[in-house]
């Protein structure tokens, strides 16, 4: 009975494992960029303006065949037509006193198709396309910044888990070495040893305020967590976890400023698409010019018309439009006579021109304040990184020193407790040294155009 009752408890702990495995995959951050621009809304929305702007090119593309054909057809009801001095069908227009039966109602039919082909426009078509298609590609460079602002928020995102994670494991230490100084007050206590009042409502104060530290923490965890099934969507209850565990700085150097200057000024897809923008319009201008010189067209209609009740009369020289069917081609020359509407339609596109190289000053302006803000705050971030990586490093060796003198009874528990503070609040502050670090040089990489895929590349 044991055995079986063994065997089952076995089962049962494989199943949960399975389960627990199943809901849980870790996720790593190139995976959580992806799936996080996939989900968001603000992502879909930007791709729309591409997506115009190819439709646009299509638009454009249109015109080179039958820009314009056009279907219509005319349905009525009318009478037919009655000849007084019998004259035979094809002579009822001869008759004078022909006049309309209304006695015998018919349907009257007719269609018609019409359309024009260009011929000679002086390439204003292709010109239009070019244009179009430049637009295409400054749409996308926008797009793309946009893109790439969206995954530092979401690099920041994903380090931000790491980080409470890692915070989470260092109150959970830290609370450990608290419970036994507590434990060893009690003994002290017990055994009627010499403690200091006031050493014992300093470690009370302290630990009070760790517990506050302690709930900011799992508050700040809980938060974390929302967001990240928020911006993953999962539906169907999947948790994800960060595939990294530990939070170590990036295997990256920061290099001189004039670097990321000259690579923003080089890379940034704002400036390429404000400079792919400029080519568009030089190439509408193109198309605007060509647009307001004559053009040569291909002209075709066809109409045919029935109706049965009505006699079709053969003559040319007279028309019946009830029963006819005809074809006609011809050439058409069409100018834009509105010059002084032409001329002001260019001077517009020409203003936005120079609004263009005006936008592309103001840009530059402000990719290198960015720069340069970012790069300051790189620098101070990796400054703070190695410094408190030193102290960490000595109040370690200090909190070992006072451990191991409390242990032996020659050390105050004021001591003990100071060291543990600062070890505590230096290991803390190293975590969140690490973390600026990683993203501030993630959002200096952004302004300096590089690809982020490049910088968890050297990682």
């Amino acid at each position: 009975m044991k055995k079986i009752f063994s065997i089952f408890f076995s089962f049962i702990l494989v199943s949960v494992q399975a389960v627990y495995a199943q809901d849980t995959l870790e996720i790593s951050l190139r995976d959580f960029i992806d799936l996080g621009l996939s989900n968001s809304g603000q992502i879909k929305y930007d791709k729309t303006s591409v997506d115009l702007a190819e439709n646009r090119v299509s638009s454009a593309k249109d015109q080179r065949f039958l820009p314009s054909l056009n279907f219509r057809s005319e349905h009525a009801l009318v009478p037919g037509v009655s000849s007084p001095g019998n004259f035979p069908e094809e002579e009822i227009y001869l008759d004078p006193n022909a006049k309309n039966d209304w006695d015998k109602v018919g349907v009257f039919n007719r269609l018609r198709i019409t359309g024009v082909q260009p011929v000679f426009t002086w390439g204003s078509i292709n010109k239009a396309i070019s244009a179009a298609e430049e637009a295409v590609k400054a749409t996308e460079f926008e797009f793309q910044a946009k893109k790439e602002d969206m995954e530092v928020r979401l690099f920041e995102l994903y380090y931000s888990y790491v980080l409470a994670l890692e915070i989470e494991r260092l109150l959970k230490d830290a609370e450990d070495k608290i419970n036994q100084i507590e434990n060893s007050l009690d003994d002290a206590q017990e055994e009627g040893d010499d403690i200091d009042e006031t050493d014992v409502y300093k470690f009370k104060v302290f630990k009070a305020q760790f517990g506050i530290q302690k709930a900011e923490v799992d508050e700040s965890l809980v938060f974390v967590k929302q967001t990240w099934e928020y911006i993953l969507r999962n539906e169907n209850g999947t948790i994800y976890i960060p595939s990294i565990r530990y939070l170590d700085p990036l295997a990256v150097k920061l290099s001189g400023l004039d670097h990321y200057q000259n690579s923003a000024f080089l890379n940034r897809n704002e400036l390429r698409g404000i400079s792919t923008g400029k080519e568009a319009l030089m190439k509408y201008i193109d198309y605007q010019k060509a647009s307001n010189l004559p053009g040569l067209y291909l002209g075709f209609t066809t109409t045919f018309a029935s109706t049965p009740i009505r006699p079709r009369q053969p003559n040319p020289f007279i028309s019946t439009p009830e029963n006819t069917f005809n074809t006609a081609f011809g050439i058409t020359i069409r100018q834009n006579l509105n010059f002084f509407q032409a001329k002001t339609q260019l001077d517009r596109v020409k203003i936005e021109l120079r609004k263009m190289d005006y936008l592309s000053e103001a840009a530059k302006d402000g990719i290198l304040l960015e720069v340069n803000q970012a790069y300051q705050k790189a620098a101070v971030a990796e400054v703070k990184v190695e410094r408190t990586d030193e102290a960490l490093l000595t109040t370690k060796q200090w909190l070992r020193m006072e451990q191991q003198d409390y242990d032996f009874g020659i050390g105050e528990v004021k001591d003990l407790i100071d060291a543990m503070k600062m070890e505590l609040e230096l290991r803390l502050k190293e975590k969140e040294s690490i973390f600026e670090f990683n993203t501030s040089m993630a959002k200096l990489n952004n302004a300096a155009g590089i690809p982020l895929e490049l910088l968890q590349n050297n990682n």
